[in-house]
């Protein structure tokens, strides 16, 4: 019995299989689709003839010629790429407002810091500051480098910072004195055991060395992010894929069917195989994301 419904099953096939190759299909439907499509074909068949001419598309009967199958290939090109960039364009375009927001806030914050200092400083000390002031300025400025991405040592430049405003105040509560380059660079080298600033500077060290490094990190973050996201989004297509999308998209076309869809599975399937690069970057992707978001909420 098994062995009947077999040989029934397989001469059902062959049946219809046989039926296909004699009836060959009108292809007026397919002209009209690929019309409202946006496709220009100088011809398309009228019927189905044979696909011996096709390299992407069944061999069968068809209603495809070499250009249309051409096109089709071009066309599911442009429709992956443009697919991808408009799909990544929210997150590209959050990155660079995220970024653009964080860098002006702490560069404005930073130079409130530097204008209410100084401002301070004018008012308590006045001119004695005023013609010292470029050691403030100079503190500023290497900052700013660290954080733009400068080859800056903050921990040494602190060191200096503290070293530099000690010998001019020294200088300054000495005048009567004269204070040779050697005199005052032996007093740097004791500032650690005398502590003429008292705790403050440690203090002050780790406050800035915490705040400049963890916001340092944050826009590089943000920009590494950015730059991804931009190359990302520029797919590069490789041959298998081009062929495995136009089978997907518009061979049906070639067979008499442009309305078939393909199914979900064969569609994700087609598109990891598409985006295999852009998913290997998944787990190193989420672990980063992860980081920056709770970057964001302690800041």
């Amino acid at each position: 019995m098994l062995r009947y419904q077999t040989v029934l099953w397989t001469f059902s096939l062959l049946s219809v299989a046989a039926g296909s190759d004699f009836k060959a299909r009108n292809c007026s439907g397919v002209k009209e689709a690929a019309i409202a499509k946006g496709f220009s074909f100088e011809n398309v068949p009228l019927q189905q003839m044979s696909g011996d001419h096709l390299r992407v598309c069944p061999q069968g009967n068809t209603c495809c010629s070499s250009e249309m199958e051409d096109k089709f290939g071009q066309q599911s090109k442009l429709e992956l790429e443009n697919l991808v960039d408009e799909t990544s364009k929210e997150l590209r375009s959050t990155f660079v407002s995220r970024h653009k927001k964080f860098d002006e806030f702490f560069l404005e914050l930073l130079e409130n810091t530097e204008k209410s200092l100084n401002e301070m400083f004018v008012r308590t000390y006045g001119k004695p500051y005023m013609q010292n002031s470029e050691v403030f300025q100079n503190l500023f400025a290497e900052l700013k480098r660290y954080y733009t991405g400068g080859n800056v040592n903050l921990e040494e430049m602190l060191n200096d910072f503290w070293s530099r405003l000690l010998e001019r105040m020294f200088t300054l509560l000495n005048s009567q004195y004269v204070i040779t380059d050697d005199y005052l660079e032996c007093i740097s080298k004791y500032t650690d055991q005398l502590k003429p600033f008292g705790d403050v500077p440690r203090k002050l060290k780790a406050q800035v060395t915490r705040a400049f490094i963890a916001a340092r990190t944050f826009v590089q973050g943000l920009s590494v992010g950015r730059e991804v996201a931009n190359r990302v989004s520029k797919v590069s297509s490789t041959p298998a894929c081009i062929r495995a999308l136009t089978k997907m998209m518009y061979c049906p076309y070639c067979q008499a069917m442009p309305s078939v869809k393909p199914c979900n599975n064969y569609c994700l399937n087609v598109m990891k195989g598409c985006l295999a690069n852009q998913a290997d970057l998944d787990p190193e992707w989420n672990q980063y994301i992860a980081y920056v978001c709770s970057a964001d909420q302690r800041r």
